[in-house]
């Protein structure tokens, strides 16, 4: 998280005074680097579209924002983050309470996630020339990180003795430990025979500090378009991959939830409505009727 560390520290140089203070809000409440960074980032948009400083709008510009961004058909994600942002400037920086009810959230469509087979999956990995990010994102597979986690690992969070990986300041500061499956192991040590990591990370960048999420995401596109597939391939697919086939071959969802650093089961449950070879063992009402007799 060099860069992170960076970016704040060039931020704290050049900041007005009301954004050194939403970005000190922010420091006390323990957010990770990349979310104080989308938060002042999202802001400064705001203020940019109306070429005035935030402390001089209020909710009508803020409703007039959040209609400008449904206009441009920004993706559900990026809206939600717009809006957090602002919320959290207004309620907690400049302490307008009554604010809050003004910021509504949008209601999001509960759209399933693609899950790739087993096959796709291996095909995928196949696919992925680069030794460096085809270890990533088969870590990914093989372990349910999130893309920032595995990037970030270091060569001492690979625990051969006990067969685990320590998964450090995971989403809300989480530490925990994901399983070391032995292939993963032989996987990881072909990879540090051919490409000699530094000390410290297991995915450096010849520049310093672990290689970028955007990197490894462009990577992940690139591969994508290459196969052909109408499924889009995403480095967060791979997640999804990982517990719904865990979920396919037994294990349960509360084991799933604490591997996937879950915060609350009902978001690891959304996997029970994705898994097609479970409702392919099931039996319908219809199947159980009795037959006929002549």
């Amino acid at each position: 998280m060099v860069f992170e560390r960076k970016w704040i520290h060039q931020e704290e140089k050049q900041m007005t005074p009301l954004r050194q203070r939403m970005l000190e809000d922010m420091k006390i409440r323990n957010f990770s680097p990349l979310t104080m960074q989308a938060y002042i980032s999202n802001v400064a948009r705001f203020a940019k579209h109306f070429g005035r400083s935030p402390e001089e709008l209020g909710t009508e510009e803020i409703r007039s924002y959040q209609l400008h961004l449904v206009e441009r058909g920004v993706s559900f994600s990026t809206y939600v983050m717009a809006v957090c942002s602002l919320r959290f400037l207004y309620t907690r920086t400049l302490k307008r309470e009554w604010e809050a009810e003004e910021i509504p959230y949008p209601r999001r469509r509960r759209a399933l996630p693609v899950i790739l087979s087993q096959e796709e999956v291996a095909v995928f990995l196949e696919s992925v020339k680069h030794l460096k990010y085809r270890t990533i994102f088969t870590t990914i597979y093989a372990t349910g990180l999130r893309l920032s986690e595995a990037i970030h690992l270091r060569v001492s969070d690979i625990d051969s003795s006990r067969m685990v990986i320590h998964v450090r300041d995971g989403k809300g500061k989480k530490d925990r430990y994901v399983m070391l499956s032995q292939k993963l192991l032989e996987i990881l040590r072909n990879y540090w025979r051919e490409e000699r990591p530094s000390e410290e990370w297991l995915f450096p960048r010849p520049s310093g500090g672990p290689v970028t999420r955007k990197s490894a995401q462009k990577c992940c596109t690139r591969v994508s378009r290459k196969l052909g597939w109408k499924k889009r391939i995403t480095s967060h697919l791979l997640r999804h991959c990982f517990a719904t086939h865990l979920l396919e071959s037994g294990v349960d969802v509360r084991t799933i939830q604490i591997l996937l650093g879950h915060a609350s089961v009902r978001t690891t449950q959304r996997y029970t409505q994705i898994s097609e070879k479970s409702m392919a063992l099931m039996r319908s009402p219809l199947d159980m009727l009795p037959e006929k007799t002549a």
